[in-house]
């Protein structure tokens, strides 16, 4: 019988009373692994309440106390990579490398959030005779409570990532509606932060569905949600909860293309593709599964695209020779498989299909293989909606101008990429283009920690990104605090001056 889930709320793990689970699969093998509770209405709002007790001693804790917790908390990560690893691989069904990855992406906020003295110390200003006999001072401070809602593909980089160090470094408490399908890494982690000594209440982790989830949205104590999922469930996240006064970022789908011009190195070119494109089986925001190709090496391209994906080991997640793992659950899986009819009832020209494959001894698995289109034509739905799997969609164009038109047509606009050995057009593309990650010559331009995750158009709503300095100012907010001191001669006057913000 499979291990049913606990969730975590104040310090501890907690039995749920919910009779409504979700089936958490080894997507590698398809069999199962956990069945993770539903939490109630009244769990999640136990959830918030913990947080919310713990928010004042935590919020009064010094940043240098904070800092030495998160350097404790990257030690214990470092200790526990490979469990972790192996736990990502086996719940999401990212091979090795990937699932390795995934954890160093957890990792290195962490890593960035051990600086938040410093950090604190560098968002604030200060102002000596401000006005005559006035010093004005800028500090940043805790807001409360926040909530996280969190997807399935990235079990450790994003919950414990993008979300938990910065809020928990800057003196704020979070409740984390982790994804039902791949829950056991957040839950692991948990108990990491538990082990490095935060306090109880800090970080507490709740799976649930979107109706119980949609609490936070309204809950007067939660002070800001930071979601990552699809374009329209973030529209709505966005629009309730800042129509509830609440801080918002939500991060949400993508159809990143690449544009390849004619004087870039073939096969180096071909293989940035795939590796962006089929990363993570395409189960990412920064996955590459759109590339706009010159007309005039676009037949030698594809050729050498197609040739390097036959050779892709697709296998289990866990050996570490596989190069492209299975996608999530079966239920993906479908849906992956109707996006590739799709295509061919919309006219692209499938010139490589992956629904057949089969591994050997793991048949039960969920593998799709690469899968190519080429031809796809501007209104095909397959090129222009986020498919979230091992797809990759072909696009022509004459030159660079009809090339970057295509690409900025797109609603979405989390990252964009050219492959050119060309100055000119690759400064006219970072210039131009609409995506707000941008790769020359690099296939997945996600940068490092201490720069925000910056997506654009309907690939982000808010206002200050994660990560880097926007997740600073995100988890803060300023107080302007204005002093005046008086010598013995002005103690005796009852003269008062107006301060008027002038000098």
């Amino acid at each position: 019988m499979a291990e049913r889930l606990k969730y975590f709320v104040n310090g501890e793990f907690r039995e749920s009373k919910s009779t409504k689970t979700t089936t958490v699969y080894n997507p590698s093998t398809g069999e199962v692994l956990a069945e993770v509770p539903c939490c109630t209405a009244e769990e999640v709002n136990e959830a918030v309440a913990a947080a919310k007790a713990a928010f004042p001693a935590w919020s009064a804790t010094p940043p240098i106390k904070r800092a030495k917790l998160m350097f404790r908390l990257n030690e214990l990560i470092e200790e526990h990579m490979e469990e972790l690893t192996m736990s990502v691989a086996k719940e999401e069904g990212k091979v090795w490398e990937e699932a390795h990855g995934d954890v160093l992406k957890a990792q290195e906020p962490t890593q960035f959030a051990c600086g938040i003295p410093s950090l604190l110390a560098s968002e604030g200003e200060a102002l000596l005779d401000a006005s005559k006999g006035y010093d004005t001072v800028r500090y940043r401070e805790p807001l409360g409570v926040f909530a996280g809602i969190v997807p399935f593909n990235f079990p450790t980089m994003i919950p414990m990532g993008w979300m938990t160090p910065m809020c928990v470094a800057c003196g704020n408490t979070i409740v984390l509606k982790v994804s039902s399908n791949t829950p056991l890494s957040a839950l692991r982690m948990v108990e990491l932060y538990k082990e490095a000594g935060f306090p109880d209440g800090v970080v507490n982790v709740v799976p649930c569905s979107r109706t119980e989830a949609e609490l936070f949205l309204t809950h007067p104590d939660v002070k800001g949600v930071t979601f990552v999922g699809t374009t329209d469930v973030g529209r709505h996240i966005y629009s309730t909860a800042a129509a509830h006064g609440k801080r918002v970022q939500a991060l949400c789908e993508a159809k990143n293309h690449a544009l390849v011009l004619e004087d870039a190195p073939i096969k180096r070119t071909a293989a940035g593709i795939i590796n962006a494109a089929y990363g993570c089986a395409g189960e990412r925001c920064m996955a590459l599964p759109v590339v706009v190709v010159q007309e005039s090496i676009a037949d030698e391209l594809v050729a050498e695209i197609v040739e390097q994906s036959k050779a892709i080991k697709v296998g289990p997640a866990y050996d570490k020779t596989s190069k492209l793992g299975p996608v999530v659950n079966d239920a993906h899986r479908q849906r992956i498989l109707k996006w590739i009819q799709t295509g061919i009832d919309e006219g692209a020209q499938l010139i490589l299909d992956g629904r057949d494959i089969v591994v050997p001894g793991y048949e039960n698995g969920f593998y799709i293989g690469p899968t190519i289109f080429d031809h796809v034509k501007p209104g095909m739905t397959v090129g222009d909606r986020e498919i979230f799997g091992p797809v990759l969609c072909i696009k022509r164009c004459k030159d660079f101008e009809e090339g970057l038109a295509i690409m900025n047509a797109n609603p979405f606009a989390n990252g964009s990429v050219i492959f050119t050995q060309n100055g000119h057009y690759a400064r006219e593309f970072a210039r131009r283009t609409d995506g707000g990650m941008v790769g020359i010559n690099v296939g997945i331009p996600v940068p490092v920690g201490m720069f925000p995750f910056n997506g654009h158009k309907d690939s982000f709503f808010g206002d200050l990104h994660c990560l880097g300095r926007d997740g600073v100012r995100f988890y803060t907010e300023s107080k302007i605090v204005t002093t005046r001191w008086f010598d013995e001669e002005a103690k005796k006057s009852t003269e008062v001056s107006t301060w008027d913000g002038t000098i």
